[in-house]
């Protein structure tokens, strides 16, 4: 059995506003939840055109006050961007609000360039992330080992560790913390970090069985034809960014993909290696030789689709395609 879950990194659409963006949330986590998914994680970026998902936890609540019982939370929290407490405070705050339905995926990446690095973090040092890690949990866990208090209580907020490298997996594996890999956008080393994280994986307190989960892109539509104009859209905005000109989510186009040329259908190809594009049919056999292939607890789905409604559907038809094999 496994898991279906939502990445979504709150782009706003050419010709569109951040209180579209908000709308669409909320619309799709509503939409959701009433079809299996597990749980709605949002990405903290900044200075990224297009996506708006820099206030994150602001966001989370947002989420989480327009649902009931869909687990919300970060995909991830970039710990070096915030001092631990404070994350620790903001965590502990929603854990009360929302009890039960909040999670805490952190990374170590930037989530942005080198100017917005630094306006965020002013002229900090760096810090070692291993230590932070330790920090965040010992204030989540109130037990008295650091000198100051977050939000007072123990708060049973799930830490998820986020990566894309062998890095990533042996600090996942070494602190026994589940582990979500982003192979939606850096899917070259999926096989060789799930595997490094479940062969060496130490039981913690927390968790005593590694648990693994794989990025995707899915568009799913009644027809194969139509599931490519929706992935259009996702596709431009992948060619830009590697161009240097990322901006809103474009409008999606008939033949976008035709008209590239060989070396930029081969560039993004790699890119995206880890997609399904087509119908109910072609999605779900996707999606089922790739859980059979990574042996994924779960996977979580980053659609980037301009049209909400087709949003929706294609998240809807993701799941209807594997039924059976959901929890």
């Amino acid at each position: 059995m496994t898991a279906l879950s939502v990445l979504d990194l709150m782009m706003i659409g050419e010709d569109k506003t951040f209180a579209h963006t908000l709308d669409e949330a909320v619309a799709l986590a509503r939409h959701v939840e009433t079809h299996g998914y597990k749980r709605y994680w949002i990405a903290e970026h900044h200075d990224l055109p297009g996506i708006a998902s820099s206030a994150t936890s602001l966001l989370i609540q947002h989420l989480a006050a327009n649902t009931t019982t869909l687990r919300v939370g970060a995909g991830g929290i970039m710990l070096p961007n915030h001092s631990p407490l404070t994350v620790a405070e903001h965590f502990g705050t929603l854990d009360t609000l929302f009890p039960g339905r909040i999670d805490l995926g952190i990374g170590r990446a930037p989530g942005s360039a080198g100017p917005a690095i630094r306006a965020l973090r002013g002229d900090a040092s760096e810090r070692d992330f291993t230590q932070d890690i330790r920090q965040l949990t010992d204030y989540l866990a109130d037990e008295g080992r650091q000198p100051v208090r977050a939000i007072p209580g123990k708060h049973n907020v799930p830490l998820w560790l986020l990566g894309s490298s062998l890095n990533s997996a042996e600090l996942a594996a070494k602190s026994g913390l589940p582990y979500a890999f982003a192979s939606h956008f850096a899917p070259h080393n999926l096989m060789d970090a799930i595997a490094y994280y479940r062969n060496n994986f130490r039981p913690s307190a927390t968790l005593q069985q590694p648990y693994v989960i794989v990025g995707a892109n899915v568009f799913a539509a009644p027809t194969r034809a139509e599931g490519e104009y929706l992935a259009s859209s996702h596709r431009q905005w992948v060619s830009r960014l590697y161009a240097g000109k990322p901006g809103p989510l474009p409008h999606p186009e008939e033949g976008y993909m035709e008209r590239l040329t060989e070396r930029d259908r081969y560039s993004l190809a790699q890119a995206m290696a880890c997609t399904a594009v087509g119908d109910q049919d072609d999605v779900g056999s996707w999606l089922r030789q790739f859980i059979d292939t990574t042996q994924a607890d779960e996977v979580i789905i980053d659609a980037r689709i301009y049209d909400p409604q087709a949003r929706c559907r294609s998240y809807q038809l993701a799941a209807e395609s594997i039924a059976d094999l959901l929890d």
